[in-house]
């Protein structure tokens, strides 16, 4: 039996290997980028208010921040509570084109001690969860062994 690939929040991503992105939207009046998407209206308090796109992000950015998660996260993400959780290494990127900064897990086997602030990461797709039925499907950022 196979599982259903279910992504953790719906409309945040798209795509596989080199084609997948994370999608933010974009003010028609003030070129603001946001993520997560914003559907509603401009949240740059300066903008008068214009029209949200969707965008696809850069795929590619810099470690701004990072940390060991050694906590279980709140909802949406799923995890099951009778399983010991185990720490997981979260990085902030920056994205320079979009001037924004992007919380997210790195791949499976990359620590703290792997990362340096302006190191050069991508976004991979990636799973949080798998239960019987369903793989929750996510991003994770890798290093591309670019240092900043």
């Amino acid at each position: 039996m196979s599982r259903t690939r279910t992504p953790v929040v719906t409309g945040w991503f798209t795509g596989e290997g080199d084609d997948f992105h994370l999608l933010g939207t974009r003010c028609s009046a003030c070129a603001s980028v946001f993520f997560p998407r914003e559907d509603t209206f401009c949240r740059n308090p300066g903008c008068s208010g214009g029209a949200l796109e969707e965008v696809p992000l850069s795929r590619r950015g810099r470690v701004w921040s990072y940390t060991d998660g050694r906590y279980r996260p709140p909802s949406p993400y799923v995890s099951d509570p009778e399983l010991p959780w185990e720490p997981r290494t979260l990085i902030a990127v920056e994205l320079t084109a979009e001037r924004l900064v992007v919380l997210g897990q790195a791949v499976t086997g990359v620590t703290v001690a792997d990362l340096t602030v302006g190191m050069e990461v991508e976004v991979v797709p990636g799973v949080l969860d798998e239960d019987a039925e369903t793989t929750w499907t996510t991003w994770h950022w890798r290093p591309t062994g670019t240092r900043g």
